[in-house]
């Protein structure tokens, strides 16, 4: 009990260390990158550049009407964050999927908190080789992405565990 309280506490810390820095470093770009060029880092692997982005991954769905936009964005958060909580519940018992999954819904809320609250969502990371770059991205999507990576990765380990005692005594 005290092990399970323990490991929800964690999470939550995660959550709230995820959504926090996602705000501060969005009100940060927004304070030193607006209006100003793009700043380049590590010999342009790195590239630091302003952007509201009024829709979703890439700018999918950034030309739907704004109510629209936010329904439909507003919408897809709430399922994704029942699927994460069903998912939640199936690997109970594999903290790293956990974790990944906290990861997930910490970007997922503070992206959508501010398409509610502003109607974009700034972005301000580019990174890339040569002409091989992301798009334009902030920590919550980081926070998704890792997020999304680790629940893949600690299922197919759980999943391997779960099937190599049954077949070590056939």
């Amino acid at each position: 009990m005290i092990v399970r309280l323990g490991l929800r506490a964690a999470l939550l810390v995660a959550m709230a260390g995820t959504i926090g820095c996602d705000r501060v470093t969005k009100r940060l770009a927004a304070a030193a990158l607006d209006g100003r060029p793009v700043r380049s880092f590590l010999g342009d692997a790195l590239r630091l550049e302003y952007a509201e982005n009024t829709g979703a991954f890439l700018g999918l769905g950034a030309d739907l009407p704004p109510r629209v936009r936010l329904t439909v964005f507003a919408l897809a958060t709430l399922v994704g964050l029942a699927v994460i909580t069903g998912l939640g519940r199936r690997l109970r018992h594999a903290p790293p999927a956990l974790f990944g999954l906290a990861l997930f819904a910490a970007g997922s809320l503070s992206n959508l908190a501010d398409r509610v609250a502003y109607g974009s969502v700034v972005d301000f990371l580019n990174v890339g080789v040569g002409p091989l770059r992301t798009g334009i991205f902030n920590v919550a999507d980081v926070a998704i992405f890792a997020g999304a990576a680790l629940v893949v990765a600690a299922s197919g380990r759980s999943d391997r565990a779960t099937s190599q005692p049954a077949a070590a005594q056939d």
